[in-house]
């Protein structure tokens, strides 16, 4: 199993088999990195603008880890080991269910242990199931289900966020305080 730079398991034998499409692929094939960015690897930007900034991964000869500038990071929303989604109260800073766990880190300038380069990708894990896979020999593709613990703090969320859905008036408010 990869495991992290400090030594602690990451959950996944390959991290690609767990990755996504490239974050720098824009909706019509091109290639953002090079685009945007193309000071950061001018010789890179400079193919990909021979190419008319196609992504590499649209030659059928490449697929996305073959790009040097390959990353695919979570959206955030479940964690991919139990399922537990993802509930974001606007104005509150409280620890989030979600985090962001990485299946392997650096840049395309980064060599891996195997000499490849080592692409950021990172998936979503609610903060119970990273415990486990950092603490254990936990996967993050095992059969698993939220901890109670998971469901509790979901659902408190929850009753928070439908709380905010009411409305009232200032002048309620203001009765209401007078009650008191």
């Amino acid at each position: 199993m990869r495991e992290t730079p400090t030594g602690t398991p990451v959950g996944v034998d390959d991290p690609y088999d767990h990755a996504g499409v490239c974050d720098h692929l824009t909706d019509d094939g091109r290639c953002r990195f090079a685009l945007t960015r193309a000071g950061d690897d001018p010789e890179f930007a400079a193919a990909r603008r021979r190419a008319d900034y196609e992504c590499v991964a649209a030659d059928e000869d490449w697929a996305f880890h073959d790009c040097p500038h390959y990353r695919s990071t979570t959206d955030g929303h479940e964690c991919v080991r139990c399922g537990l989604e993802s509930v974001r109260i606007a104005h509150d800073d409280s620890r989030p269910l979600l985090e962001e766990h990485h299946l392997s880190y650096g840049s395309a300038s980064d060599q891996g242990a195997d000499g490849d380069p080592s692409h950021e990708i990172t998936v979503a894990l609610c903060r119970w199931c990273h415990a486990k896979i950092h603490g254990s020999f936990a996967r993050i593709d095992d059969d698993a289900e939220p901890t109670p613990d998971a469901f509790a703090a979901r659902e408190e969320r929850r009753a928070k966020e439908q709380s905010e859905f009411g409305f009232t008036t200032a002048r309620e408010r203001r009765d209401d305080e007078t009650e008191k």
